[in-house]
Formats: C-alpha cells, structure tokens, sequence
C-alpha cells in the first residue's frame, strides 16, 4: 500500500508540473492509475507467494488497460504510468523511483537479461529498452527511441538506436 500510495502522489506531482490542477480524485481517476494499481496488486500478491491470484490481476490489467507488466518486476516507489496502452514490461526488469512511463513504451529481455533502471527516469511514448542494460539516474529517454547499450546518468537520448544528445546542460 505504501508503494501505491507513493505513486499516487508522484503522478499528482507529475500533473501539476505540467500544469494541471489535480484533486487526489482526478489523480485517482486519470488514464493510467488502475494499471498502477493492478500492478501493484500483482507484485504484492507475488510477494506473499499467491500466484494463481496474481496472474488474475496481471490479466486484468490486459484487458482493462491494454499493458502487460510482468509479475515478477520491481520498481521502487514514485512508478506512474501516465497512458498504458501498448506498454509491455518483462518480469525480469528491475528500477529504482520516480520512473515515468508514456503510452507504447517496451522494456524487455533479450537472451534472458533485462534492463536495470536507476531513479529519477522518463520515458517517452513509444520508447523501447531492449536487453541486459542499465540506465543511469535522472535520465530522460525521448519518445520511439530504442536503447540498447547502458546510459549514464544525467543524460537525455533519443533516436534508433539511441544516443546522447545533453549531459546535464550540456549538449553534445
């Protein structure tokens, strides 16, 4: 509950910074909360080893909001998934807090190693995150790219394959 609670407050914090005047009940009720929810639901019914009932909440996030989130990933608090259509997340995927995630976004294994993402993350629409990498903290990931290879902290990458564009105020 303490990790739910903790991404309500993140996504009401990431609707204000964009503007929006935001009620806990708008926050509640925006696109993307109930795939919170479920997913949290899934990760706390994993935890206590009741698996059977955790693949009913992992279909329900399917069929309710269109995302696959594996049960077996880990994110730290602050997890906000602002549109989840089309996002998919292997079970192997593992990040730290304050990840944002837009609508299409895929971050999956390739040969059995998943991507490890530190704190502090956003991840644009349509973005893909293939493989055994990392992913530093406060990185910025523009939408459609695909990433590939590890990222430092501090960086903003876009593109196909993904590449470094700012390193803090630094454009490269």
């Amino acid at each position: 509950m303490k990790y739910l609670k903790s991404d309500i407050k993140q996504k009401q914090k990431v609707l204000a910074d964009e503007g929006y005047q935001v009620s806990i009940f708008r926050t509640l009720v925006s696109d993307g909360t109930s795939a919170n929810a479920l997913y949290r639901l899934t990760s706390w019914l994993m935890k206590y080893k009741l698996a059977p009932l955790a693949l009913i909440s992992l279909w329900l996030n399917r069929i309710i909001n269109g995302c696959v989130i594996g049960a077996g990933a880990k994110f730290e608090q602050g997890f906000v998934i602002m549109h989840p259509v089309g996002v998919v997340i292997n079970s192997k995927v593992s990040g730290g807090k304050n990840i944002i995630v837009e609508s299409g976004v895929v971050i999956g294994d390739e040969k059995g190693q998943a991507p490890r993402l530190g704190n502090n993350i956003f991840i644009g629409a349509g973005a893909k995150i293939i493989g055994g990498i990392t992913i530093g903290d406060n990185v910025k990931i523009g939408a459609n790219a695909v990433v590939v290879k590890d990222l430092p902290s501090n960086v903003t990458a876009v593109g196909i394959p993904a590449k470094v564009i700012n390193r803090g105020d630094k454009i490269c």
